[in-house]
């Protein structure tokens, strides 16, 4: 019961601490509402692949393995909303900033990382969407869908990482540090359990 509680503390932890110190920056002052909420909102996506690895390996306390899979698809769709906002603010604060991005025309290099790691959520959710259509292998799928979120969070760190703007620098590579981790971990246990104890061998 102490473990379940501490995990899901720290769980909050990512999700409060970052927000928190970004919305005591002073660089709040100088910035639209709509500029703010596109930085929040990408925050928050940050916080959200925290959770979706814990869901997918079925490591969140308290949630049935059954259970985990369908939150892990609820969540999906609201990181998705996520991303979207962010962008659509973003778009709203300035339209060419957002279509050099796009583009990959961007002199800022976190730019490109961004569309890159927006390109593989959208893939990602296209291919739960139309999973049925599609009619992959579970191993198939499974790996597709793993390389896309591997896609999908380091090139949301790297664009993180090097945007210098409201999120307190501590706090940001701490949040990135757990999304690495956590998904490292997952990872690396649905590859030893695709292949195997046989092949392991």
């Amino acid at each position: 019961m102490a473990r379940n509680s501490l995990v899901w503390c720290a769980l909050a932890a990512t999700f409060a601490v970052p927000i928190g110190a970004a919305a005591a920056s002073p660089l709040l002052a100088w910035r639209d509402p709509v500029y703010i909420v596109a930085g929040f909102a990408g925050i928050f996506a940050m916080g959200l692949l925290v959770v979706q690895p814990l869901l997918a390996g079925g490591l969140l306390p308290g949630v049935l393995r059954l259970r985990s899979r369908q939150v892990h698809r609820g969540v999906g769709a609201i990181l998705v909303v996520a991303v979207m906002v962010h962008v659509a603010a973003l778009w709203i604060t300035s339209p060419p900033d957002v279509i050099d991005a796009l583009l990959f025309a961007s002199p800022t290099p976190f730019s490109a990382w961004g569309v890159i790691a927006m390109g593989a959520l959208f893939a990602a959710a296209l291919m739960a969407t139309l999973r049925r259509r599609l009619r992959l292998r579970p191993r198939t799928w499974r790996l597709a869908h793993t390389g896309l979120a591997v896609v999908i969070v380091v090139g949301s760190v790297v664009h993180a990482m090097l945007i210098e703007g409201t999120m307190e620098t501590m706090s940001k590579a701490l949040l990135c540090v757990v999304v690495l981790m956590v998904t490292g971990k997952v990872v690396i246990d649905l590859w030893a359990r695709s292949i195997g104890p046989g092949r392991r061998a």
